[in-house]
């Protein structure tokens, strides 16, 4: 039988919240759900809480692989899944239990492609705040409309969704692999070729912050992996005619150093470049003519 979602989670050394993550997935009050566990190689204890999990509970699906980031993670589990529509869950998050139940009875209502809840930022000290509130139930289908209403690209968030997954093997919407930031392309694309999206407020997704996590801190490869994603945006936006805020058409980073320490930081857009005295303060700034 089809399940109604597949909730697919990447999982790579997170047995300190793991148990936290699962419990919430297992105990949603929609029960016909398959939950696709991909362990991306992880080396402390998360593969023996994994096993645990899927004895006690026929809808886990486990599988291994060695450590591939999170796009291989998620296509791995996207080319398995059998449910009608597709849920993410990170590792090292959690979900209200009412969260699939509220996303999948408004793709029903609807017949929507995508269903997008809320997200609430948590953070160690307990303090917390919403990265994404919607006022009202709505249905949108103009391509403009669901990437304001989603603040993407600025916020390329896959997990406080709900994707028909007929849709997303249609388009070959899929993950890019072996690169960090591999969500803006993902989203982007989702956003594009899913033609209804309905926002639900009251649907929550606990985002935990994570300083531990590998999407922290900003390595040189990480800042190079966001402006090839940001390339793709601009490349994408344009073949499609989508029409977002400019800070988005990034076009380029140069950082320049002395002995090592960054002296002075340019972005340039696409009309606009801003310098920044030690990567920190704007100092100028330079309209370009097209």
């Amino acid at each position: 039988m089809t399940p109604k979602v597949s909730v697919i989670v990447p999982i790579y050394n997170v047995e300190k919240f793991l148990a936290d993550c699962l419990n919430s997935v297992v105990n949603q009050t929609l029960k016909d759900i398959e939950i696709i566990c991909v362990n991306d190689g992880s080396t402390d204890g998360s593969r023996k809480i994994l096993e645990e999990f899927a004895a006690k509970d026929g809808r886990f699906v486990v599988i291994d692989q060695e450590n591939k980031g999170q796009g291989a993670a998620r296509n791995l589990g996207l080319d398995i899944a059998k449910g009608e529509y597709i849920g993410f869950v990170d590792g090292d998050d959690w979900i209200e239990l009412d969260f699939f139940e509220k996303l999948y009875n408004a793709a029903k209502k609807y017949n929507a492609d995508m269903i997008c809840g809320e997200i609430i930022r948590r953070y160690p000290s307990s303090k917390c705040r919403y990265k994404l509130k919607f006022k009202g139930e709505k249905l949108y289908c103009l391509t403009t409309e669901k990437f304001k209403i989603t603040e993407s690209p600025r916020r390329c968030y896959i997990f406080n969704k709900i994707y028909k997954k007929t849709e997303l093997d249609a388009r070959c919407v899929r993950f890019p692999e072996g690169i960090f930031f591999e969500d803006i392309g993902f989203s982007i694309r989702a956003l594009y070729f899913l033609k209804t999206l309905v926002t639900i407020p009251g649907a929550i997704y606990n985002y935990r912050v994570n300083y531990k996590s590998t999407t922290r801190e900003m390595t040189d490869r990480k800042q190079q992996d966001l402006l090839s994603a940001r390339r793709d945006f601009i490349q994408f936006s344009r073949e499609h005619h989508i029409v977002c805020d400019e800070k988005f058409y990034i076009k380029r980073k140069i950082v320049y150093k002395f002995l090592s320490l960054p002296i002075m930081k340019v972005y340039e857009w696409e009309t606009i470049k801003k310098y920044y005295l030690f990567a920190l303060i704007p100092v100028f700034e330079k309209r370009i003519s097209l």
